[in-house]
């Protein structure tokens, strides 16, 4: 069911999703300086591309301070605006039954793009493995 949905999603938006976080991400890595949020972007086209069977978690061992002042910086400089392009077009995709599980699809990379400095993107089918014992 989940290639199904990824091959929907693939058709319906996520093609155009990914190249937009390529471009945001070239964009980035040629500024030198914004290399962080660049590769961030690269990882979150991946998501866009295939994101049913995958899921966002925190990076094991906290993401620092560094982490939180990049994702400071990239909430106010792009995070918010990206955030609402995901809701608007989540509500475009919900108005038929077809587009309620890309809808939520949609609104499931919202944490991933408003915060993406200290994520990683893991398979839903890999075993969660704590750090704590």
């Amino acid at each position: 069911m989940k290639t199904i949905l990824n091959i929907i999603w693939l058709l319906f938006g996520g093609l155009w999703l990914a190249l937009g976080y390529v471009l945001a991400g070239i964009l980035c890595c040629i500024l030198i300086i914004t290399i962080p949020w660049g590769i961030a972007s690269f990882r979150i086209a991946g998501y866009a591309l295939w994101p049913f069977g995958r899921t966002v978690i925190e990076k094991p061992g906290g993401s620092g301070v560094a982490s939180v002042l990049g994702n400071v910086i990239w909430i106010l400089v792009a995070g918010i605006w990206i955030v609402i392009g995901h809701i608007t077009t989540a509500i475009a995709m919900a108005i038929t039954i077809i587009g309620i599980p890309l809808a939520i699809a949609n609104l499931k990379m919202i944490p991933v793009s408003l915060m993406p400095l200290g994520k990683e993107i893991v398979s839903t089918n890999q075993p969660f493995v704590s750090t704590y014992r």
